[in-house]
């Protein structure tokens, strides 16, 4: 099991909830958008936000961004410590920087012992593309290379005496993403961020994302994810929650549905997008069944907590594969909610 790591009241590791991740893609300077941006991703059900900190004046508008937000605040910085130094005096929690990139110890130190004085975390993020030229022009497999990366920029920070470490090493490549978290996981008990990094616009990252994050949730590895998707950040959260309730990450009402075929007699799709908008939003673990024919419905569904089958102008709702009520298709929808309101 990981180690506990605090950003703000949000605790990751250590067995912790894992916590959803989204990234404002608004500019720094303008601290309205981001704020703005940032309310929708807390509303969606993001846990922790970063923004990208790439100079002073971007670091002097955190202060505005972060008395109007209620999620834990990251700066993401490149190469300048001076910025996340900036960026912790203005009360951010949690930094996210790789120490390698300083290349001075005396300034490293000066940035772990803020770190340090104001309780704040650092991630440290490597992906393919960020490799230093050691391992870029090294034998080592692609994976290994980042693994031996982010545990190069570790030892850096624990010479400091810093701990309080989460890692993330990226893959735009899905293979190269899982046996590198896979790896990392057996050398370090630092909280591990998961991700597919530059997955792409939607249809494609979240496919790349779900087969990458979801295969590692799976082995009991990752402590807080995020989806990288291009375009609207809020998409990342609904798209990261759906991965967390398919690897049992997270409570939901699931509903199942067949795929249709030449037996089904009622509307299924849209019988299914109506009962969705009821359940949308309910954190329980109930098993909901949509059945196109009574052929097979209740049979194939028996373990769902409810469920309802199509026939000629009748339909059956059952519970627990048993039939509790026969009726007319045409009352169904009506008489299916009646029936799910007393278990949700």
């Amino acid at each position: 099991m990981t180690k506990e790591i605090n950003i703000k009241n949000v605790k990751i590791g250590a067995g912790n909830k894992i916590a959803v991740q989204s990234m404002t893609n608004t500019s720094p300077l303008d601290s309205i958008a981001t704020v703005n941006q940032i309310l929708s991703l807390e509303k969606a059900g993001c846990d922790i936000v970063r923004v990208t900190v790439p100079s002073l004046q971007a670091a002097d508008k955190l202060p505005e961004i972060l008395k109007s937000i209620h999620i834990p605040l990251v700066a993401d910085i490149h190469f300048d410590y001076k910025l996340a130094i900036a960026s912790i005096k203005n009360g951010v929690h949690k930094i996210r920087f790789n120490p390698g990139n300083i290349g001075n110890q005396n300034n490293l130190k000066l940035l772990t012992d803020y770190a340090k004085d104001y309780k704040v975390p650092m991630r440290i993020g490597v992906n393919s593309g960020s490799l230093e030229k050691e391992y870029i022009d090294s034998n080592l497999s692609p994976s290994d290379k980042l693994v031996n990366s982010a545990l190069k920029h570790v030892r850096l920070l624990e010479k400091q005496s810093f701990y309080d470490i989460v890692i993330s090493v990226k893959s735009s490549t899905v293979k190269t993403t899982i046996e590198a978290y896979e790896k990392l996981s057996k050398l370090t008990d630092y909280p591990l961020h998961l991700g597919v990094t530059e997955a792409g616009t939607y249809d494609m990252a979240i496919v790349k994302s779900s087969i990458g994050i979801g295969a590692l949730l799976l082995k009991d590895i990752g402590d807080t994810i995020r989806v990288s998707i291009t375009g609207n950040p809020v998409l990342e959260i609904k798209a990261a929650q759906d991965i967390l309730k398919a690897t049992g990450n997270m409570q939901y009402v699931e509903i199942i549905s067949c795929p249709t075929c030449g037996r089904c007699k009622y509307d299924l799709f849209s019988f299914v997008k109506e009962i969705e908008k009821i359940v949308n939003n309910i954190q329980k673990p109930l098993k909901i069944a949509i059945m196109g024919c009574v052929v097979n419905g209740p049979g194939e569904a028996k373990d769902a907590d409810i469920g309802i089958a199509g026939g000629e102008g009748k339909m059956v709702i059952f519970k627990k594969g048993k039939v509790i009520k026969t009726v007319n298709t045409e009352n169904a929808l009506d008489e299916f909610k009646i029936e799910l309101n007393k278990i949700i």
